[in-house]
């Protein structure tokens, strides 16, 4: 589907079939139930996504992101790769999301899968410093495990202790698989690492973990992913059972099978449903800015009191304009001028 459409039939809203969401009439266009909505993107990795993916979010009422350093889908093979990596990141990723109105912050962190090569691992490890206090850095993330090896258990505790040193909130990666045990796992090393748990931020939760996450105090993520993870119906599910505070939903929008859209479309879910405008702006927007405005790097203003954009300015001479085109006006047009 791409990620500009907003027609949507119910199985797409929802996450389940339209006889178990009755109230969902056939064909729903989600932006009618979040007009004047503003959305906040914890975790999405728009290294991923195109141009149109970013106007479509801004469309969608997205006014800020932030994106986490992740697996690209192979393994770097050289210090001089994650260099890179994390230059785009507080660098021409951070420019491409203001050239659609989006604010763009970033974490910085040693992923869990890159972190079995240990020869690698421990270079990437000296040069974090030299990211982590980058304007618009907001966190350490996203760290933790994942096949749950020594390497990962290693390379998860130095990055605490590097969020320590620097006052940075931490964004925990909880595995795939044997997930409570991974998520359990995750808080007990940062508890015993001394760090506060509302400087935690553990994500891609579900039903087995929500409860001890926010019971020990922890900030619980949710990852809106089609056909796996959490769908948005299982997210409605969560928040009308244990309330908003200290829960936040996102996108990840990766290479993967992901949708962009996913907080608007969740946060219309919600709207339909029942749950209040206030619950709904706080696990789609404020709860996100609460956790990682502890970074000291988060402003407000420059998200909800936006500047004109202006598609003319370069990043080291290159802009989002190809061929001296202009900016697209008309995007429903079917003709592409």
């Amino acid at each position: 589907m791409n990620s500009a459409e907003s027609q949507l039939n119910p199985s797409h809203l929802a996450d389940s079939l339209p006889e178990v969401a009755p109230n969902i009439p056939d064909q729903v266009n989600f932006m009618d139930y979040v007009k004047g909505m503003k959305f906040f993107d914890p975790h999405v990795h728009m290294t991923s996504r195109t141009t149109d993916d970013y106007q479509a979010m801004a469309d969608a009422g997205v006014v800020a992101l932030i994106e986490p350093a992740f697996w690209l889908g192979q393994p770097r093979t050289g210090l001089a790769t994650f260099k890179d990596y994390y230059n785009s990141l507080i660098g021409w990723e951070r420019f491409r999301s203001s050239q659609f109105g989006i604010k763009h912050y970033c974490t910085i962190g040693l992923n869990s899968r890159e972190a079995n090569n240990e020869a690698l691992a421990a270079e990437v490890m000296e040069i974090l410093p030299l990211f982590i206090y980058k304007e618009g850095v907001v966190g350490i993330g996203e760290i933790g495990f994942d096949d749950q090896t020594d390497a990962e258990d290693k390379y998860y505790r130095l990055q605490l202790e590097l969020a320590k040193e620097a006052s940075l909130p931490v964004q925990i990666h909880t595995p795939h698989r044997n997930k409570k045990q991974g998520t359990e796992r995750s808080m007990a090393i940062a508890l015993e690492h001394g760090l506060d748990p509302g400087m935690v931020i553990v994500d891609h939760n579900n039903e087995e973990t929500v409860k001890s996450v926010l019971d020990q105090g922890f900030w619980a993520a949710f990852t809106i992913y089609p056909f796996t993870k959490m769908g948005n119906e299982r997210m409605v599910d969560i928040v009308q059972q244990y309330g908003p505070e200290r829960i936040m939903v996102n996108s990840a929008a990766d290479w993967g099978i992901s949708d962009p859209l996913a907080i608007p479309k969740t946060a219309a879910l919600m709207k339909i449903k029942g749950i209040s405008d206030e619950a709904i702006r706080l696990v789609t927007y404020q709860n996100a800015i609460d956790a990682f405005a502890q970074s000291g790097q988060i402003n407000v203003a420059d998200f909800e009191n936006p500047q004109a954009v202006d598609q003319s300015l370069k990043f080291n001479g290159n802009t989002v304009l190809r061929g001296g085109q202009q900016p697209r006006v008309d995007k429903n047009s079917i003709v592409i001028r």
